[in-house]
C-alpha cells in the first residue's frame, strides 16, 4: 500500500512540476507513492528526504518563485498582440535577438529563439530565453496518401542484407511517380548504440541528433572503390535474407559496409566535397565533435560510457580532451559517416520532391535515448539520473511499462532555452519533409520510473510543453514541414486539443476508431477528425491480413501471450473485424460477392480511410502483398525477430523492393487510391 503523502511533500512536488496522483480512467484515481515523489525530486536537485529537508526546499522553492521577474524560457506566439511578460511597471528590457542584433523593444521581434534581459525599478535583474514562434505549424496542401514502412526491412536488389538510402530514393521516386503518393514515412533513422548484439529497436538510439550510417548505400559514395570480394559478401548478406529466409543481421550488415566506409575515408575528397565536408564539420560544431568522440572512445571502451575509466565519462574533462587528440582519426571517421549519411538523406527528400511528392519523406522521432548512448553522454547535464521514462499501469497493462529510457530534466531543459530539443528538431528538418513525433504526449509529461523500482512505482512529470510546441512550430515553419504527434492510447484531457490548435496532425488507427462514448461500434467515416494521419495498422500491430484472418490471435497464443482462453480471443478479434467488414459492406465499398476475398477486403478497407476526412492516408507496405508477420511485437524480446523481418508475401516468402513495385497486388491497391483518391485525397 502507498505511504500517505505530506502536504507539505504535495506542494513541494507541484512547485517542481512532479505529479502526486494520475488517473488511469476519468473516474478513477491513484496515489504516487512517497518514495517515488521523494526520488524523483532528488533527480531534480531537490532533497525531500526527510520532514525538516521537505519544510527546507518548500521554504527556497517558495522564496525563489516570489523574487523571480521571468521564468526562465518565455514563449510568445507570433500575430497575437504584444508580449505580456508579467513585468513590473518602469521594467528596462534589453532583447539580444537570435541573429545577434540588440533591440530595446520586444514588439515586432522576428520570429526565433532570443535572449531578454529585464531591469526592473527596484534593481532586480532576470535574463530569460525568449521564443517568438508562428502560432500555427504548416499544414499539408490539400490532403495526400503515402507508404509507411520500416526501411531496413525494404530489400532490393542491390542493398546489403537490409533496405538502405538508396532503396528510399527509389522508392519516394516509384511512388511519387508511378504510384501518385504524397509521402513515404519511415521508421526512426537515429544512430544505434554499437554492440553485440546490437538493439535491433529503431527506438531506443544512441543518438536522436544524428543519423545510422549504417543506412548509407557505400556505392553511392564517390570515394568508394567497387571491391569484388566486397560486393561478394554484401550479395552473401542479401541472398541469406531474400532466398535462404534468414533474419536481417544488422551486426553483419555493419561490419561489412564499415569496412567499406573504411577505405572509402582513406580516399582523398575532390575540394568541392572536402569544402562542403568541412562547413557540415563547422556548422555541426561541438554537437558533432562529441558523437564522433562518443564511437571513437566506444571502440576502445565499449559501448557504456558508464564503464569508461571515470574521467572519460566526462565530456569536458581534460581526460577527454587528450582521447580526442589521440584519437583524432577515429572522430574524423564518424564524422565523416555523419555527413555521409545526411548527404544520402537529403538526396532521398530531393528524389522524393522531384518525383511530384508535397511532403517527402515522413522521419519518425524516438521518444528517448539508450543510457548507454552517445546523447546520454554528451548531454548527461539535461539527463536525469536514475530514472527511466515508462507508462503507468493501465486497462491494457497492470504492470505499467519502464522503457529503459533516461529523461530530459524540465529545469534544465527550460534554463537553456530547450536547446537539445532545438538543436535536434533543427537536424532532423534538414532532410524531413514531415516529421512523426513518437508518443507526442511526452512534450507535456513523462512517467518517470526510479532506477531499481517497478514502473508500478512511478510518476509523471510536467514539461514545458508550450515552450517545447513553440520551438516546433518555429523549426517547421522555417523548414516547411508538417508535424504529426503519435497520440495513440491514453491522452490527458486537453492534450489533443492543444497540438490541434497548433496544427499539430494527431494518429488515428482504424481497428481503434470507435464511438467509445456511444454504442461502441466501428466509427463513421465522417466521425474521423480530419487533422490526422490516418492508418490501418502501424509497425506495432498485426498487419491488415492478420487481422482479418486471425493469424494475429494464433501468433500470440504460439508465444504465450494471451491472458484469456484461446476460444474467447478468436471469437472477440472475429467479431471485431465481422462488425467493420459489416460496415464496409454498408457503405458500398466491399461487394457481398468480395467477402473472404483478402486483396478486395484490404482495399476496401484502404477505400474506407479515403471516406474520412483525414488530411494524410498512410498505406502499411506490406499490407500491399498481405504480409502477416507485425515488425515488432510488444511484450516480446527473444520469443519473436522483432525489427529483424524482411516484407513478405502470404506465403511469408521475402520479397524485394523491385518486385514490389512491379506487383499487380500493389498496383491494383494504388490504383484505388488514386481513382478514388483525387477529388478527396
Amino acid at each position: 500500500m502507498n505511504e500517505a503523502l505530506d502536504p507539505g511533500l504535495c506542494r513541494l512536488a507541484e512547485l517542481h512540476g512532479v505529479a502526486t496522483s494520475y488517473s488511469p480512467a476519468p473516474d478513477r484515481t491513484v496515489a504516487a507513492s512517497a518514495g517515488a515523489v521523494i526520488a524523483v525530486l532528488g533527480a531534480l536537485g531537490v532533497d525531500a528526504s526527510g520532514p525538516e529537508a521537505v519544510r527546507t526546499a518548500l521554504a527556497d522553492r517558495e522564496r525563489e518563485l516570489a523574487a523571480r521577474l521571468l521564468p526562465p524560457t518565455v514563449v510568445h506566439w507570433a500575430g497575437t498582440g504584444e508580449p505580456d511578460l508579467g513585468l513590473p511597471a518602469g521594467t528596462r528590457l534589453q532583447v539580444r535577438t537570435e541573429d545577434g542584433q540588440s533591440k530595446d523593444d520586444v514588439r515586432d521581434l522576428p520570429p526565433g529563439a532570443h535572449l531578454v534581459t529585464a531591469t526592473a525599478p527596484d534593481g532586480r535583474t532576470a535574463r530569460a530565453h525568449l521564443i517568438v514562434a508562428p502560432d500555427r505549424l504548416p499544414t499539408p496542401a490539400g490532403r495526400s496518401y503515402g507508404i509507411l514502412v520500416q526501411l531496413y526491412s525494404l530489400l532490393s536488389r542491390h542493398s546489403w542484407g537490409m533496405g538502405d538510402l538508396g532503396d528510399l530514393a527509389r522508392l519516394a521516386d516509384w511512388a511519387g511517380r508511378t504510384a501518385g503518393a504524397g509521402f513515404v514515412q519511415v521508421n526512426p533513422l537515429h544512430a544505434a548504440v554499437p554492440g553485440a548484439p546490437t538493439d535491433p529497436s529503431p527506438y531506443r538510439p544512441s543518438s536522436r541528433r544524428f543519423p545510422d550510417p549504417v543506412h548509407l548505400r557505400p556505392e553511392a559514395v564517390p570515394e568508394y572503390a567497387a571491391d569484388p570480394a566486397v560486393a561478394d559478401r554484401a550479395g552473401q548478406l542479401r541472398s541469406a535474407v531474400l532466398d535462404q529466409g534468414a533474419l536481417i543481421d544488422r551486426d553483419a550488415v555493419w561490419e561489412l559496409k564499415r569496412e567499406a566506409l573504411e577505405t572509402a575515408a582513406a580516399a582523398p575528397l575532390t575540394p568541392d566535397r572536402q569544402a562542403a565536408y568541412d562547413a557540415f564539420r563547422a556548422a555541426e560544431g561541438q554537437a558533432l565533435e562529441d558523437h564522433a568522440t562518443w564511437y571513437a572512445l566506444a571502440e576502445r571502451h565499449g559501448s557504456d560510457w558508464h564503464r569508461w575509466p571515470e574521467a572519460l565519462r566526462d565530456p569536458r574533462s581534460p581526460e577527454t580532451a587528450r582521447a580526442r587528440a589521440e584519437l583524432a582519426d577515429r572522430v574524423g571517421f564518424h564524422a565523416r559517416l555523419a555527413w555521409l549519411t545526411v548527404t544520402q538523406l537529403t538526396a532521398a527528400q530531393r528524389a522524393a520532391r522531384e518525383a511530384g511528392m508535397p511532403v517527402g519523406i515522413v522521419h519518425d522521432l524516438a521518444v528517448g535515448v539508450h543510457p548507454a548512448g552517445a546523447d546520454a553522454w554528451a548531454q548527461q547535464d539535461h539527463f536525469a539520473a536514475g530514472m527511466s521514462v515508462g507508462a503507468p499501469p493501465d486497462a491494457f497493462n497492470a504492470r505499467g511499462q519502464d522503457w529503459g529510457l533516461p529523461p530530459w530534466r524540465p529545469d534544465r531543459l527550460a534554463a537553456s532555452g530547450h536547446a537539445p530539443f532545438r538543436e535536434l528538431l533543427r537536424a532532423l528538418f534538414r532532410y524531413a519533409g514531415a516529421l512523426r513525433i513518437d508518443h507526442v504526449m511526452g512534450l507535456f509529461r513523462l512517467w518517470w520510473v526510479p532506477e531499481g523500482r517497478p514502473p508500478t512505482e512511478g510518476t509523471y512529470v510536467r514539461y514545458d510543453a508550450e515552450a517545447m510546441l513553440a520551438l516546433l512550430a518555429l523549426e517547421a515553419t522555417r523548414a516547411g514541414a508538417v508535424v504529426i504527434g503519435e497520440d495513440l492510447g491514453t491522452v490527458e484531457p486537453g492534450v489533443r486539443e492543444t497540438l490541434q490548435r497548433h496544427g499539430v496532425l494527431g494518429t488515428s488507427v482504424l481497428w481503434f476508431e470507435r464511438d467509445w462514448d456511444g454504442d461502441g461500434r466501428p466509427l463513421p467515416p465522417e466521425g474521423w477528425r480530419a487533422d490526422c494521419l490516418a492508418t490501418a495498422t502501424t509497425h506495432d500491430l498485426p498487419p491488415t491480413a492478420a487481422r482479418l484472418t486471425g493469424e494475429h490471435v494464433e501468433l500470440r497464443d504460439r508465444l504465450g501471450l494471451l491472458t484469456r482462453p484461446l476460444a474467447e480471443e478468436r471469437a472477440e478479434a472475429a467479431a471485431d473485424i465481422a462488425e467493420w467488414l459489416a460496415l464496409l459492406t454498408r457503405l458500398g465499398l466491399l461487394a457481398v460477392s468480395e467477402s473472404g476475398d483478402e486483396e478486395a477486403e484490404i482495399r476496401a478497407v484502404h477505400r474506407f480511410l479515403l471516406r474520412t476526412p483525414a488530411r494524410m492516408i498512410g498505406v502499411w507496405f506490406p499490407d500491399t502483398v498481405g504480409d502477416r508477420r507485425p515488425q515488432n511485437l510488444p511484450g516480446t524480446w527473444d520469443q519473436y525477430p522483432n525489427w529483424r523481418l524482411p516484407i513478405a508475401d502470404t506465403k511469408g516468402r521475402p520479397v524485394t523492393l523491385e518486385e514490389l513495385t512491379a506487383s499487380e497486388r500493389v498496383r491494383a491497391l494504388f490504383r484505388t487510391l488514386h481513382t478514388d483518391g483525387p477529388s478527396t485525397a
